[in-house]
């Protein structure tokens, strides 16, 4: 796929540009080190190589790919919604780090809310449960893009009390996160 080979070569020549990936997502694995914009930029440029590209670039297990893969994402999420949250079922699997699971649960599927609500809705529910704290995590960024709406807000806190009192740190942080939301 020229796509993907062409985006290695320009994350290749920006590698080392950003010392973020080390400070601030302690948990990631493999990373170049590139800046967001850049990433934001390749993601409109490349986004008409559509879901094949989304999948091969996730399988890397490279930070900043798997972070283009999520916003390609959303930019073609409404292509076809049943795909769309395919993937994400399969993409959470191997989340391993706060910035992929935020960037997919946010960006990777906001255009599809409305329309895909109660398959995000159950997915959620399902994912609370998991033992894995990143699915657990991604369960909860998913409800900040539902939480603007008051009518989902009870369902939103009966999902949340599964977890208010889970250990992990980065599970915590999303349970604020989603708290703040709902009092907005």
């Amino acid at each position: 796929m020229k796509e993907l080979s062409e985006i290695r070569k320009i994350l290749k020549e920006h590698a080392g540009e950003s010392k973020a990936a080390i400070k601030f997502i302690p948990t990631a694995g493999k990373y170049y080190g590139i800046k967001v914009p850049l990433l934001n930029k390749l993601a409109r440029k490349y986004s008409y190589a559509g879901f094949e590209l989304v999948e091969r670039l996730w399988e890397s297990k490279i930070l900043e790919e798997q972070l283009l893969a999520a916003k390609i994402l959303g930019r073609i999420c409404k292509q076809n919604p049943e795909k769309t949250l395919k993937l994400l079922k399969k993409f959470v699997k191997s989340i391993d780090n706060w910035a992929t699971c935020d960037t997919l649960a946010t960006q990777g599927i906001r255009k599809i809310i409305q329309i895909k609500k109660e398959e995000i809705f159950k997915l959620s529910e399902t994912l609370i449960k998991s033992k894995n704290p990143w699915q657990r995590r991604f369960a909860l960024v998913l409800l900040t893009n539902l939480a603007k709406e008051k009518d989902n807000r009870q369902r939103i806190l009966e999902i949340l009390k599964q977890v208010e009192k889970d250990k992990n740190h980065y599970v915590k942080k999303a349970v604020l996160w989603v708290k703040r939301c709902i009092i907005k």
